[in-house]
Parts: C-alpha cells; sequence; structure tokens
C-alpha cells in the first residue's frame, strides 16, 4: 500500500462516524438491535453532503431502477449502496479499500437483511475486481478527492459500465486556487489531495471516454450542510470518547473548520458530474 493510500485508511479507520458508533445510537435509542430495518439506518449511515436526496438525485442521474446492477466506488460504511438497494430495487456492489469500512458495511447490512442486494468488497477504485461491461451504472459521494491518480478510477468506471451506463458522482471542488498551507491542512487533517475545479474534472471524463451529460454546482447547497456537520462533529466528539469508539485527530476538525471557512467563502465547493459511456 502506497503512503498515499495508506493516509486515507489511517483516516476513515480513526473517523468518528462508525459502524460502532451507528450501533451504540440504536441501542441507546431501541435498548436491542433485533428486527431492524434499513429505514432505521438512515438517520445515522449516510456520511456524505445532502442526506437521502443526494441519493435519489444520484439515482436519477444514473438511471437507477429496479434490477440495475450499481457499483458504488468508494462505499464507506455502505449507507447509500443499502439505501440505492432498498428503495429503488438495485444490486450494489461497494469498492472499499478500508478495512473497518467494509467489515463495518458487512455487519451494517446483515442486520438489516440486505446480504444478498449490496455487498461491500475490499478493493481499490484503481484496479477494480469487476468484469468489463457488467455494471449498469457507477455512483460515488464525497470520495474521490482522496484517490491518487484519479483518472485510474475514472477509467476503471468507464471499463465496468455497459454502454449507455452512467457515471454519477458528487465531490468536492475548488473555485479558486488554494493556498499551500490550506492545501497541506487539508491533507494532514482530511486526506484530501490535489482537488479538481469543475473543469479539470470535465477534461479527466472526457479524456478517458465518457459523454458529460450534465455537471451542477452544488456549493451554495452545501454551504449550510457543512456549517451542521461541523456543530455535529463536535458534538460526535464528545459521544465517541463516552462510546469508546474512535473520535478522530485533532487535525480532523481543524481542517474541517477551515473547509466550511473556504465553502463559506466561495473558495472550494462541491459538484455533482453525471458522464455516459457512449453507445
Amino acid at each position: 500500500m502506497s503512503a498515499g493510500t495508506s493516509a486515507v485508511t489511517d483516516f476513515y479507520s480513526e473517523h468518528p462516524i462508525s459502524a460502532a458508533i451507528i450501533l451504540a445510537r440504536l441501542r441507546e435509542r431501541r435498548g436491542h438491535l433485533d428486527g431492524l430495518r434499513p429505514e432505521d439506518l438512515f438517520a445515522h449511515d449516510q456520511d456524505h453532503y445532502g442526506g437521502l436526496a443526494a441519493n435519489d438525485a444520484l439515482a436519477v442521474a444514473a438511471g437507477v431502477g429496479a434490477g440495475s446492477e450499481v457499483a458504488d466506488f468508494c462505499a464507506g460504511l455502505g449507507g447509500p449502496a443499502r439505501y440505492l438497494a432498498h428503495r429503488y430495487g438495485a444490486t450494489v456492489i461497494g469498492i472499499e479499500l478500508t478495512p473497518e469500512r467494509v467489515a463495518g458495511a458487512a455487519e451494517l447490512t446483515r442486520l438489516v437483511g440486505l446480504e444478498k442486494r449490496v455487498y461491500v468488497i475490499r478493493a481499490d477504485v484503481r484496479t477494480v475486481s469487476l468484469r468489463d461491461g457488467s455494471m449498469g451504472a457507477v455512483v460515488s459521494q464525497e470520495a474521490m478527492l482522496h484517490v491518487p491518480e484519479r483518472e485510474r478510477a475514472l477509467a476503471e468506471a468507464f471499463r465496468v459500465l455497459r454502454p449507455g451506463g452512467r457515471l454519477a458522482f458528487t465531490d468536492w471542488v475548488v473555485h479558486t486556487p488554494l493556498t499551500k498551507s490550506d492545501e497541506a491542512l487539508l491533507w494532514d487533517g482530511m486526506a484530501a489531495r490535489e482537488i479538481e475545479n469543475p473543469i479539470s474534472y470535465e477534461d479527466k471524463l472526457r479524456s478517458v471516454g465518457f459523454r458529460i451529460c450534465s455537471v451542477e454546482d452544488l456549493t451554495s447547497a452545501w454551504a449550510p450542510i457543512l456549517a451542521e456537520r461541523l456543530e455535529m462533529y463536535e458534538r460526535l466528539r464528545q459521544e465517541t470518547r463516552a462510546a469508546g469508539t474512535p473520535e478522530g485527530h485533532d487535525a480532523l476538525y481543524r481542517s474541517y473548520a477551515r473547509f466550511v471557512r473556504l465553502v463559506q467563502e466561495g473558495a472550494m465547493g462541491g459538484a455533482r458530474f453525471c458522464a455516459e459511456k457512449p453507445l
């Protein structure tokens, strides 16, 4: 494993949102874990900006429906994958690098009875062990920012898609160049590397063969969401300490606060991309 990918797995191994903290919350609220349904997890396992509505937007963009075969790149704890399986009737294969996330995704998926429709496997999105043309859609949410050699991941999405299949994903973008100190802070705190701007992302998508369908600027929508997320992280830090689960290191909170400020100032933001593999 390279130093870059090791930094990402280290970051998510210590991330305060974990399967353990999700299950601790559910036990506290319900008193037990018997009879869990997918909906019981939705308030806890959607570790991306925009919650369930963001899943729906990607599903529409990617054309996900009953019987769809979907790959979720950087699937994390599998929250969006379970949602797409439960609400849309898709079969979802999640690709995730961090062992703790893969194990957590399996546990949560089993507890809600979706283990025959959702599979999260440990793999690198730059070398995906799926057959050529085997997927109808590929999705990802706020994760490519961690991936070195990003074009390789986009090329893998292109390879595993059938002709006419779509890649729909959200990610951080920069609107103005970051300072070296901000770049270093985002790397040290959140393993974020070489953030794209919308044009560079479009260029990379075209370079591997995609046709761009749409690009949506999410910056103004993200600004209040991120402010709320920062407050949530501060509360969660205390909660994880009490539960004895990972709380994240100090640099995470410093860098996240700076990220929120950069989005509020318009220097950074987010975008939703949809691209199609030509017929």
